[in-house]
Order: structure tokens, then C-alpha cells, then sequence
């Protein structure tokens, strides 16, 4: 399913289809750095991945993490709204692979998804969550209107993230 369109962008549902994609990114250096290693070093790893992550959340609440790609259908990162049992608001998530750094992907494919959040799921308000030492991330949600708001764990025992909030 198509969540939007933008200008060099298609942002779309993910799929088992996807599972190359997802070894690639999850196992990409920055990804573990800030967001953990989720263990996905297979193709089935990866198909597990997304029907128990992203796959299992369209069906629980009817969005999720999606698939960011060029028009060309190049798969070039994840951009997505997550409702985590943690955390009292959705919040967004985004993941490049780092050719794709640096040209704005980032904030197109956000902007498209917090737009999408508003107009269509209906929120009012949108969180982010990211490790203390992710500067690059943190001007991103800055630059989308997002502020921070302080630090939380979001379960017992976790790495103390920022949260960081925007109206929609």
C-alpha cells in the first residue's frame, strides 16, 4: 500500500519481498550504533523481522515502519510512525542506508509521514526517541519541528534515550 508520494520519493508498505533490503540496512554500522543489533543476519531473520515488527503493526493499528524508495524503486531507507507499549505517543522513525545521506531523503520522507499521521491516522502529536549521542538525528527532528522534551527509559533496564515531541 502507498502512504505517500513525494517529489523523488515513494513511501509504501513493507512486505517479505523487502527482506534483502532489511539485511542490508539493520546490519549497516549506524544502524546498530544507534539503534541496536536486532540479530537480522539472514534472509529469513529478515522475513521474520518484518512480519512480527512492521507487518504484525499495519495489522494491529494500521500503520508502521515503511519503505522509503526512489521512483526507480530503489529501496533506500524506513521512515515510519511506531506505537510502542512503552511510550505513551507514537513516534517516528526514520533509517537511511548512508549513500543516501546528506540529500534531504530524510526530511522528504518525514515530512511525508508526519503529514500522513496527521491527515490520516488522526494524531496530534508525534515523539521521537534516540540515543543520547545522535547528533544527526536530533537536527533532523529539530529541523521538523520537533523539540526535546527530556530523557526517558522507555523500559526498565534500557539505554536512556531523548524524547523529543512535535504537534501536528
Amino acid at each position: 500500500m502507498l502512504i505517500a508520494h513525494t517529489e523523488r520519493l515513494r513511501i509504501r508498505w513493507f512486505d517479505t519481498r523487502d527482506a534483502p533490503f532489511i539485511v542490508e540496512l539493520l546490519n549497516e554500522p549506524s544502524w546498530i550504533r544507534f539503534i541496536g543489533d536486532k540479530g537480522i543476519k539472514t534472509l529469513q531473520d529478515a522475513r521474520r523481522y518484518l512480519e512480527t515488527g512492521p507487518l504484525r503493526m499495519y495489522d494491529r493499528v494500521g500503520f508502521g515502519l515503511y519503505m522509503v524508495e526512489s521512483h526507480k524503486a530503489e529501496p533506500m531507507g524506513m521512515c515510519g510512525l511506531i506505537k510502542r507499549d512503552t511510550l505513551k505517543d507514537v513516534d517516528i522513525g526514520f533509517a537511511f542506508l548512508p549513500r543516501f545521506w546528506g540529500g534531504g531523503y530524510a526530511y522528504e520522507a518525514a515530512s511525508a509521514v508526519m503529514s500522513y499521521g496527521k491527515s490520516v491516522v488522526g494524531l496530534s502529536r508525534v515523539v521521537a526517541i534516540l540515543s543520547q549521542d545522535n547528533e544527526r538525528s536530533a537536527r533532523l527532528l529539530e529541523r521538523l519541528g520537533f523539540r526535546f522534551e527530556g530523557l526517558v527509559a522507555p523500559a526498565p533496564g534500557d539505554e536512556t534515550l531523548k524524547l523529543y515531541a512535535a504537534e501536528t
